[in-house]
């Protein structure tokens, strides 16, 4: 450090400084020990600063697969903003399992982080506990908190009770009159159990039938998503509209429905979640729910950045909602 420092005509300290909090250098010092480094190929000990400054330059983050493309989403834009902030992201897996995610966290906090971000809600009480404790900004993402399932601090998310409400709602409004649901990974991720809920209770709430819900622990895909749609009719063949928990499911209807000559959304009207990127443009293009992924990573950085800046932020739960996007799978509300 004291050659750069050499190098660039500035005290240790300034280049300790620029290293650990490159915003509290002014932006002529900043590029001059930022070109030196580079110049020099200077590699910093971030393990050697972290015992020094008792936190280090990491923040965990906690996802429950990298498989699913929301969350990777969400990932991306989290680590392009803490990149830029001169933070690098830990990044762990739980596999929707509570256990493993308990794992994770103790083990990341042995590191002390600068911050941790989880996936939801669900936690053991250990884990609550221990994020509870840890002293860093902690934000919880992708979902609400509710009476039974409270919130560490901060929040970013949306209801996923609210999302099986809204599918449920368009499709009725839109002239479907017997709606059923299907959903997949139930017993990995709660956030389909309650975009059931909110199916169910919508159906419930319009009272036209009782709610036909098929779900499976089965990860969601097309192959489920046909397999499901094809037990549902053998029972109910005179549905007219079904809610997918993912729109993987979507498009394993709108195949099936293809294989018995079903017009969509004439005889089958169909909406999903997600807006993969396949949805616009499968026949016929599907309706979904949009999830905010993007601004969800953008919104727990800034936060979790303004914090480390200093800042005071208060334990604020950000509902992003979603958006429901219209295609051709449905039918336009006001033609009825």
């Amino acid at each position: 450090m004291s050659d750069v420092a050499d190098a660039a005509g500035v005290s240790a300290s300034t280049v300790s400084l620029y290293l650990r909090r490159p915003e509290a250098v002014s932006p002529e010092l900043a590029e001059r020990v930022a070109r030196t480094i580079e110049q020099m190929g200077y590699v910093p000990n971030l393990v050697a600063g972290s015992l020094a400054a008792a936190r280090s330059r990491t923040i965990g983050v906690i996802l429950p697969s990298i498989l699913n493309s929301f969350f990777a989403e969400t990932y991306n834009t989290l680590q392009g903003l803490f990149r830029h902030a001169q933070y690098q992201t830990l990044l762990g897996v739980s596999e929707f399992s509570e256990e493993e995610e308990e794992t994770l966290i103790r083990a990341f906090l042995a590191w002390s982080p600068a911050a941790m971000v989880v996936t939801g809600f669900h936690h053991t009480e250990r884990t609550r506990a221990m994020l509870s404790s840890c002293g860093v900004p902690v934000v919880e993402m992708w979902d609400m908190p509710s009476e039974d399932k409270p919130a560490v601090a901060m929040s970013v998310g949306f209801s996923h009770f609210e999302v099986g409400r809204m599918q449920t709602s368009h499709l009725y409004d839109q002239g479907s009159r017997k709606v059923a649901y299907i959903g997949a990974a139930l017993r990995q991720d709660m956030r389909v159990r309650s975009r059931t809920d909110g199916y169910e209770d919508e159906v419930r709430r319009r009272g036209l039938h009782e709610p036909i819900a098929f779900t499976v622990p089965d990860a969601a895909s097309t192959g489920v998503g046909r397999w499901l749609i094809d037990e549902i009719l053998a029972v109910h063949p005179d549905i007219d509209g079904v809610v997918c928990s993912n729109d993987a499911l979507a498009l394993g209807v709108l195949f099936e429905a293809t294989r018995r000559s079903l017009r969509v959304p004439e005889d089958l009207a169909v909406v999903g979640f997600g807006d993969l990127p396949f949805s616009d443009s499968c026949p016929p293009p599907l309706t979904t729910v949009r999830p905010p992924q993007r601004e969800i990573g953008r919104l727990t950085a800034t936060q979790i950045l303004a914090s480390l800046s200093g800042t005071r932020i208060p334990p604020i739960h950000y509902n992003l909602g979603c958006e429901l996007v219209v295609r051709g799978s449905t039918r336009p509300v006001s033609a009825q």
